[in-house]
């Protein structure tokens, strides 16, 4: 990559990306931009080579990065991106913006988003993967979001740009979101706060909350409706099919699928990249063995895998 444009926010040559995801791995990307506002963010893309390649972070809460790293430049955004502002009924956030401070600063206003206080990650993520649960997804209370396109362009998207389904939409990979405009139900504060407590007592029951994971690593398998939600009545979950095949705890490496909840892939402490994405690959192959089903990754995969990896050689443990 050729000289990069000026700017005035933080540009890191060789950022591990094993520092910026939840599972700790991961190779370096070439360049680490962290823009210092919108109009940084909107002039880098703008002037940087079109050949050269942009891929948008979150926090990596839902993310393996390979141990070879990746060849292009990480933005990540964050101060000057993660502001919560209350208008009316409506939920304005910076795409940088953690989904459980937006779910109690709306819960504050007597706002329902409630469904976001258990999501690990960004609104940004929350927008691109249409995260939900309980019932509830980002489609369902997304107004509009605002983007900055790879030419640097800013665009303002509504739902139906986005083309939400089942936990994905259909932004364009090297887009980077911005900010995210909500409407939820009203409801009482004090109750707003209280769901969400019973919510998070809930998954620290049910999930390894304490270990180094990335949320649930693959799709559950009951598919998506015309409208694009999820089948939650269903009574196919990924987890059932992989407990069902035997592989709760399964390991391999420094990777396991969690005792707690199978469908966690967890890094028990010493975990590569390649021990976790080669965990992922041989559960989905013994569940399809034993079931006839296809598990679908939900965790995202990027970069390359490390050179002796790549030629067939493992790390020495």
């Amino acid at each position: 990559m050729s000289g990069l444009p000026q700017v005035r926010g933080r540009l890191t040559p060789g950022k591990p990306l094993s520092e910026l995801t939840w599972l700790r791995v991961g190779g370096p990307a070439d360049w680490l931009f962290q823009p210092a506002d919108l109009e940084d963010l909107r002039a880098f893309l703008r002037d940087l080579e079109p050949a050269a390649e942009v891929f948008p972070i979150g926090v990596g809460s839902n993310l393996i990065a390979r141990d070879g790293g990746i060849r292009a430049v990480v933005i990540r955004l964050g101060r000057g991106f993660n502001e919560i502002t209350i208008d009316g009924d409506r939920v304005i956030a910076g795409a940088a913006a953690l989904d459980a401070h937006v779910a109690r600063k709306a819960a504050d206003a007597g706002i329902d988003l409630t469904f976001l206080r258990t999501i690990p990650g960004t609104i940004g993520g929350a927008v691109k993967m249409n995260a939900g649960c309980y019932g509830t997804y980002t489609a369902d209370v997304l107004v509009s979001a605002r983007a900055v396109t790879r030419s640097g362009e800013v665009v303002n998207l509504g739902p139906d740009d986005l083309k939400f389904a089942y936990r994905q939409s259909a932004l364009p990979q090297d887009w980077v979101l911005t900010e995210a405009t909500f409407a939820g139900p009203a409801g009482e504060p004090d109750a707003l706060h209280a769901r969400m407590e019973e919510q998070l007592a809930k998954r620290d029951a049910t999930q390894p909350t304490r270990d180094r994971s990335a949320g649930s690593t693959f799709r559950n398998p009951a598919g998506f409706s015309s409208t694009g939600r999820a089948d939650d009545v269903h009574d196919l979950k990924a987890w059932a099919v992989i407990d069902k095949a035997g592989l709760r705890g399964a390991r391999r490496g420094g990777a396991q699928m969690s005792p707690k909840h199978p469908n966690f892939l967890v890094n028990t402490g010493e975990a590569t990249a390649a021990d976790l994405e080669g965990l992922g690959e041989e559960v989905r192959k013994k569940v399809y063995d034993s079931s006839g089903i296809t598990l679908e990754w939900e965790i995202m995969r990027v970069g390359e895998p490390a050179a002796e990896q790549s030629t067939g050689n493992r790390r020495k443990p």
